[in-house]
């Protein structure tokens, strides 16, 4: 009996105990569900609560800052090109030229902004300290084309002259705000896509829409731009068309900083050129040493988030064979060895590195909307029917805005879930199948422009309209190629945003967000390389060469058909490296 009743408590004892355990099992459980599983942290620096932060209501005031900022942007830049040439009197190749690079820096000053996000302040600071840059720039803009003594002197409507001063402080305001923006632009849609976790199913999924909604609200702040601003700029004066968006920019900071308490926050994760350059380093050293064939002989740490072992790049893999002369006073020296997770980093940047490349091209072709596009539109009848409502050659960039803003939700609701059952692949297409598509409307935007130019100069040819300002040929016959652009924008610029995001390693996303930025960069400076070379080349003997003053007397149709050639070789080299490319491997959390 008393065995018995002792067994009965023993029993007892251990089924309390296996109780207690099972609650502590589901109390940890729930743990695991309250928090992120991708190291993300709150403002206070504490372990991200899913409930309360990250999702969409934290991206709704990154979107916020995105549509302010973006219409700012665009609302300086979109008519830039008419403020050099009618203001500060430039020639029309020159002016071409200067936007183009400016443009271009815009795009390559991200660089500097992931390098600064990635290693020291983070993503949050980064754009909170170059906003507060961009905005004194915007400032500095507005009042030098504002203040008497500052802004130039006009005579007439478009019939201005600048000092040598006012020339100075223009562009210095410019390429402040190329400083601020390069602080931005890397971080903001890389930020916006950390609110979503990796490793939750639900919020993967969302994730992938928001980069599609996150370039719908660059073109609601564009729409803006080239319809609102862009008209007030040409019939009310420069001053109120900068100082709008200089307050659209002030909105943009508001908004940023109003979600401050909801966002999740990824660490700065150090210096991720110097890891690079350590890979480099440790794998020529090793040169000689073979690489074994099983590859968990290889260095790897147990402190960092690991990342697949891949066999490209073979060689790369020399900098993660541990060897005796690896350490220096009892510690490991990264300049000789080095993780395989680190190998596999500089592995994936240079996966990037051919997609890339093929990018440039359409960005060359992309940043004709707010260049030749617009002086070709200036050349063209910009009145409505019979009234008396002129639209302004910028604002014709309105339906590369309207063709994005539709095509989105078409691409997200229509063309992703038809994709999906034809091909299988959750997104519906390939970041890669996406790009080339895009690469490929791309082509027909030039072709479109270049036919329209064949058309207008037969028209001036065959009336002698060679000193006529408009000639007798709507305006809005630019449509489609504007048209085309947004639609090429849509799969090309959104599958890239989610290409260098998605095969970037974690600690390297500003830095890849950068990358794919300076697609845009080095797009302006080939087309201002172009614009240089036809210039030099077809001005020889006294001829006038293709891109002249009066658009009438060159023939700016060669450089659309010269564009559309480069960019149909350009796609058939994009089709040979996507089929060779290997998509990244996940990444394994260690926590």
């Amino acid at each position: 009996m008393r065995r018995n009743s002792h067994m009965g408590e023993y029993q007892e004892v251990d089924t309390e105990s296996n109780a207690y355990n099972l609650l502590e099992a589901k109390q940890d459980d729930d743990d695991d569900d309250m928090y992120t599983k991708d190291g993300t942290v709150d403002y206070r620096n504490n372990p991200a609560d899913k409930r309360k932060t990250g999702t969409w209501k934290a991206c709704g005031f990154i979107l916020g800052n995105e549509c302010c900022e973006r219409l700012a942007y665009y609302g300086m830049s979109s008519n830039l090109v008419r403020y050099f040439k009618y203001h500060l009197n430039e020639h029309s190749a020159t002016a071409s030229r200067n936007l183009s690079t400016w443009t271009g820096t815009c795009y390559l000053t991200p660089l500097i902004g992931a390098f600064v996000a990635d290693t020291y302040l983070g993503r949050y600071w980064t754009i909170a300290a170059f906003s507060i840059i961009y905005a004194i720039g915007m400032g500095m803009l507005t009042l030098s084309a504002s203040v008497p003594g500052l802004k130039p002197t006009c005579y007439e409507k478009d019939v201005c002259s600048a000092t040598e001063f006012q020339v100075a402080l223009c562009f210095t305001s410019l390429y402040l705000v190329a400083l601020g923006t390069g602080g931005i632009k890397p971080c903001v849609s890389s930020y916006g896509a950390d609110q979503f976790d990796d490793h939750d199913e639900v919020e993967e999924k969302q994730k992938s829409s928001f980069f599609n909604w996150f370039y719908f609200v660059i073109n609601v702040g564009a729409l803006v731009a080239h319809s609102v601003l862009v008209w007030i700029q040409d019939n009310i004066g420069w001053g109120w068309g900068f100082s709008v968006p200089t307050i659209a920019m002030g909105i943009a900071i508001v908004s940023f900083f109003s979600g401050t308490k909801l966002y999740r926050n990824q660490m700065p994760g150090g210096s991720p050129l110097g890891r690079l350059c350590q890979v480099a380093v440790a794998s020529f050293r090793k040169k000689n040493i073979e690489v074994p064939s099983d590859s968990s002989l290889l260095y790897e740490t147990s402190d960092a988030s690991k990342i697949n072992h891949t066999l490209d790049f073979v060689f790369l893999d020399k900098a993660a064979v541990v060897a005796p002369a690896d350490h220096t006073n009892g510690s490991i020296d990264p300049w000789k060895l080095c993780s395989v997770s680190q190998v596999e980093e500089l592995k994936a940047v240079l996966r990037l590195l051919p997609i890339w490349a093929t990018g440039i091209m359409f960005a060359t072709v992309y940043s004709q909307v707010s260049n030749l596009f617009v002086l070709q539109g200036s050349t063209l009848d910009p009145r409505v029917g019979q009234s008396g409502f002129e639209i302004p050659p910028a604002s014709l960039g309105i339906f590369d805005t309207i063709s994005v803003i539709f095509w989105v939700p078409v691409y997200d609701r229509v063309i992703v879930p038809v994709a999906r059952r034809l091909t299988g692949q959750q997104n519906g297409l390939t970041q890669l199948q996406r790009i080339g598509t895009g690469l490929f409307i791309s082509i027909f935007s030039m072709v479109c422009a270049g036919v329209l130019e064949v058309i207008r100069l037969e028209m001036v040819s065959r009336n002698n309209y060679y000193e006529l300002e408009h000639i007798p040929m709507s305006i809005l016959w630019q449509v489609p190629q504007y048209f085309l652009v947004g639609c090429a924008e849509v799969f090309t610029f959104i599958g890239q945003l989610e290409f260098f995001y998605e095969q970037a390693p974690d600690s390297m996303r500003s830095l890849c967000s950068a990358l794919q930025l300076t697609i845009t960069a080095i797009g302006s400076y080939t087309s201002a390389l172009l614009v240089t070379i036809v210039t030099i080349i077809t001005t020889r003997d006294g001829s006038p060469g293709w891109i002249t003053d009066n658009l009438n007397y060159g023939h700016l149709d060669y450089f659309f058909w010269l564009l559309a050639g480069l960019s149909a070789a350009n796609l058939v080299v994009f089709i040979v490296l996507a089929q060779r490319h290997t998509y990244r491997k996940t990444v394994v959390a260690v926590r």
